[in-house]
């Protein structure tokens, strides 16, 4: 099965995140790059996501998941190994309508987290549906690597032309052929 790509606004969205360990840690870190609100519950919490909880300011509870913890959230991520509990979490989501990420059991995934490429405003996801999320993340370092130095200051000066240019066919064609110009220079 494949995933639709999509980029999701998180403002005004809240996050519930359980578990505190290495692989929820990532999860975070993704995550932060995005938003802060962001609400944590685990019984126990890795000193590296206590930090980032005193640096970032997050709320958390150190304790288990109880039914209806995530009755107030849009998106919910389990990062726990009980895939009973996964299962539960999971199903009451779907109840909620929260879309739902459990970490390594696609079965109990609305969505899952592709390996990213955060430059400004320039994001680039990179997916496998799955498939090899290894394959992804070198995939996405190796584009990383190909993305010229200046693509923050051109996409700002497209933003203010974009802002700027009544709307049409005429201001289309204009930002069209500056983007095919700007990606034909990459390679001179």
């Amino acid at each position: 099965m494949s995933y639709f790509p999509a980029f999701v606004k998180l403002d005004k969205k809240k996050i519930l995140l359980v578990g505190a360990g290495n692989i929820a840690l990532e999860k975070l870190e993704k995550l932060l790059v995005f938003t802060k609100d962001i609400v944590l519950i685990a019984l126990e919490f890795s000193p590296e996501i206590l930090l980032l909880i005193e640096k970032e300011n997050l709320c958390y509870e150190k304790r288990a998941y109880e039914k209806g913890d995530m009755k107030d959230m849009s998106i919910v991520i389990i990062a726990i190994d009980d895939i009973g509990l996964q299962k539960t979490i999971y199903e009451e989501s779907q109840a909620y309508k929260c879309l739902c990420n459990s970490v390594d059991s696609i079965e109990y995934c609305d969505f899952i987290f592709p390996s990213f490429i955060k430059n400004e405003d320039l994001t680039i996801a990179v997916s496998t549906s799955g498939s090899s999320p290894a394959f992804a993340k070198h995939f996405r370092a190796y584009l990383e690597d190909i993305i010229p130095e200046g693509i923050s200051t051109f996409l700002e000066e497209m933003k203010k032309l974009r802002s700027s240019l009544p709307k049409g066919k005429e201001r289309m064609k204009m930002l069209d052929e500056k983007a095919k110009e700007y990606i034909r220079g990459w390679s001179r």
